[in-house]
């Protein structure tokens, strides 16, 4: 049940009749409180602690095991590290059913499974095993009872019925502060997991040569063989050999990559699955957006060869999105690959977690309990004992709080190396370009930038033009006075769509056509912030006849011709070009720098470096110009290519003002009085700070807890405990709970 004070396993006995289909991971349908509801089969055995009355299982929907056991654990520790229930975890776990794909599938064979148990047996070696039931008397089953849809369960507990025990990380991925120890390879092997109080758990076996013990590589019937493995662009990172010689032997080695500029991320990415795939184990990568998806596709797709993975993403529609989960649940293909959603992919014998670009905020589910695919997959790791690779042009803090506890190692590309693959970068707000362009501080298009993208369209090669507002003047003001224009109705910002457009409210959506400013009256308007499109229409005309194209909310474009041309791009919608961008301009730089958020100058970086990894090196002449201040540390980290050296500060800089991820902090967000009562009901861990309250939206408040790493899963107990304590009593006004908010302010 997704109440928080109903999140336990509850006992039913089944009849007879449901004994063959009534196997741990299917659907079913009981009693509960009087209604006919969904649930989750989740273990079976002999008899029961409840010395009550016990309900017979009403129906057990469909036989197809959808709810792997290994899935079923990692929701569990999921809902407990984000201070939620199970059943919300498994609503986005497990994609909702679709008869006619279960019914097309049933007719072929299902794969050998590991992890689907028969009839009548337990799901872990703790559970007692039963054996088929050959009379009437009813056996135990646990069963979560969710209220609709059959989304949600309840979790195992270890308890007098042997149940199986749910294992749980702390922190941030269970990571310990001790130095995760390394094979004869160099890079990181398996670190100890930490249960739910830091206690060490046995890590898997090691054979002669200290690497783990390889499961039964078996490959599905009529599978092809798995390809070799190829270093091939791992070459130009150290340590990039090693990782795939560790994960082609069965071992799980987690790494912190920092890609270089131009890289072929997917190819990387595809290499490190083959490796995977060659050492007899799954894998299951997650992207953010569905363009980086298809890249990836097609990447893998060409390693790999067709009909070896499996893409998990939700413009599948309902039923190929549920066919792609089937196909991974029945061991049909070792690799899921997918965007968020993709986190919880059922995978055989998983031997690879591994998420690409994890700073963005795609990442972050917007659903209760809100987890963040990174930390889920690091959680997946953990409890499975697999790899990890964690990738991206740019790395969080929470990325380099892997590298300083040793949970993982970094891979990055010597100095040498990094220098002749990078563009050429120039900032235009330092000393020796004021002195020649005075101008350029408050230039919104320095001289720089303009002869780099002059001399860049003679050479015919393509301009990327980064702008990171959207739309044509997103925000208005006075001509007169500079008052910011607002709507008479919402207060909201008014924005110009068009040059012979009229201003809107960008909040209610209602149209200002004889706005007049309420300081001074005058009815004249001017830009205050430029939108991509009225910067195409500016470029355009300045470079008369060089085709201009944009790229962003209404259209994203996936690759432009490698001619001259200017594409002009809201962040995260730059496409690729062919040979390389000539040249890649980042312009608006205040609008990411001066936002009031704790990730500003980490989330600016990334953009940037996304943008700047698509010119051509310096050597072929790539440019990249940023209109921005040259003392600034993230300019500085573009300006040197070191991601890693910001990273370090930026966690350097929490630790000291204790801020995440060097201590772990939870939102609670509602109305003042329900804030107040949950606060007053949980018995927070020592040394919990409680700060705030805020205003958050409408007539709420927010509040913060804050605590050390240590106490994270503590603090995550105590909200979820409070918040039982008042949904038992039925309060009446709603509490939001957030462990690890993606934003404080």
């Amino acid at each position: 049940m997704p109440l928080p004070h109903l999140d336990r396993p509850f006992d039913y006995l089944v009849p007879a009749e449901l004994d063959a289909d009534a196997v741990p991971g299917v659907r079913v349908k009981v009693r509960f409180a009087g209604q006919l509801v969904d649930g989750w089969l989740l273990d079976r055995a002999d008899d029961s602690g409840h010395t009550g009355r016990l309900a017979y299982l009403e129906k057990v929907v469909s036989p197809e095991p959808v709810l792997a056991p290994e899935i079923a654990r990692l929701a569990r520790a999921v809902a407990d590290r984000y201070a939620g229930s199970l059943a919300d975890v498994l609503r986005l776990a497990v994609p909702p059913r679709h008869a006619r794909v279960e019914k097309d599938l049933r007719a072929q064979p299902p794969t050998a499974d590991a992890d689907t148990p028969a009839a009548g047996t337990a799901t872990s070696p703790d559970a007692v095993s039963t054996g088929p039931t050959t009379d009437t008397a009813p056996t135990r089953v646990v069963a979560a009872a969710p209220p609709s849809a059959g989304v949600a369960a309840a979790p195992p507990t270890t308890g007098p019925i042997g149940t199986a025990a749910v294992p749980a990380t702390t922190g941030l991925t269970g990571a310990t502060d001790a130095p995760a120890p390394t094979g004869p390879t160099g890079v990181a092997a398996v670190a100890d997991a930490s249960g739910p109080a830091g206690t060490a758990v046995a890590s898997a076996p090691t054979g002669p040569t200290g690497a783990g013990a390889a499961p039964d590589a078996a490959e599905p019937s009529g599978a092809p063989a798995p390809p070799s493995v190829d270093p091939r662009g791992w070459r130009d990172y150290p340590a990039g050999p090693a990782f795939l010689r560790a994960l082609a032997d069965g071992r799980p080695p987690r790494a912190v990559w920092s890609a270089l500029a131009g890289e072929d991320w997917a190819a990387r990415y595809a290499d490190a699955v083959a490796a995977t795939v060659a050492g007899g184990r799954g894998a299951v990568v997650v992207v953010a957006d569905a363009r980086d998806l298809d890249r990836l596709d097609a990447a893998l797709t060409g390693t790999l060869g067709p009909g070896r993975h499996v893409c998990l993403s939700a413009a599948l529609g309902p039923a190929r999105r549920y066919r792609a989960f089937l196909t991974a649940r029945r061991g049909a293909v070792p690799v899921v690959i997918g965007t968020r959603a993709a986190m919880f992919a059922p995978v055989d014998r998983l031997g690879l977690v591994a998420i690409w670009d994890d700073g963005d905020d795609l990442h972050a589910e917007p659903r209760a309990p809100y987890p963040h695919a990174r930390d889920v997959l690091l959680t997946r790791a953990q409890l499975a004992g697999a790899a990890a690779l964690v990738g991206g042009y740019t790395r969080t803090a929470e990325a380099q709080l892997l590298v300083e506890t040793g949970w993982a190692r970094e891979v990055l590309a010597d100095r040498a190396t990094l220098r002749a693959r990078t563009p050429s970068i120039a900032p235009t707000g330092d000393d020796p370009q004021l002195a020649r362009d005075p101008g350029a501080a408050t230039a919104r298009l320095p001289s720089l930038a303009w002869t780099t993208a002059r001399d860049t369209l003679r050479a015919d090669a393509p301009v990327l033009v980064q702008v990171p507002r959207r739309g044509y003047l997103p925000s208005i003001s006075c001509a007169d006075c500079r008052t910011p224009a607002r709507c008479p109705h919402c207060a909201g910002p008014l924005a110009l769509p068009s040059a012979e457009g009229i201003p809107a409210c960008r909040w209610c959506g209602r149209v200002a056509a004889a706005y007049a400013c309420p300081e001074c009256g005058g009815r004249r308007l001017r830009a205050a912030v430029t939108g991509a499109r009225r910067t195409a229409e500016e470029l355009g005309r300045a470079f008369p006849g060089v085709p201009v194209r944009t790229s962003g909310r209404e259209e994203v474009l996936a690759s432009v011709p490698g001619g001259a041309g200017l594409v002009i791009a809201t962040p995260g919608a730059e496409p690729l070009a062919e040979g390389g961008y000539g040249a890649v301009l980042l312009l608006d730089s205040w609008a990411l720098l001066t936002r009031a958020d704790l990730r500003a100058g980490e989330e600016t970086l990334r953009r940037w470096l996304s943008a700047a990894a698509l010119a051509r090196p310096a050597s072929a002449g790539g440019r990249v110009v940023v209109v921005a201040d040259g003392a600034l540390a993230p300019v500085q980290a573009l300006l040197r290519w070191d991601p890693a050296w910001f990273a370090a500060r930026e966690l350097a800089e929490r630790r000291e003002l204790g801020f995440p991820p060097a201590t772990k902090m939870a939102s609670v967000t509602g109305p003042a009085v329900a804030v107040a009562d949950l606060l007053a009901e949980a018995r927070l861990p020592d040394g919990a700070e409680v700060l705030g309250p805020v205003p958050a939206d409408g007539d709420r408040e927010r509040m913060l807890v804050r605590v050390p790493r240590a106490r994270a899963a503590a603090l995550a107990e105590a909200l979820h405990t409070a918040a039982g304590v008042r949904s038992a009593r039925k309060a009446a006004d709603p509490v939001r709970l957030q462990v690890d908010p993606l934003s404080l302010f």
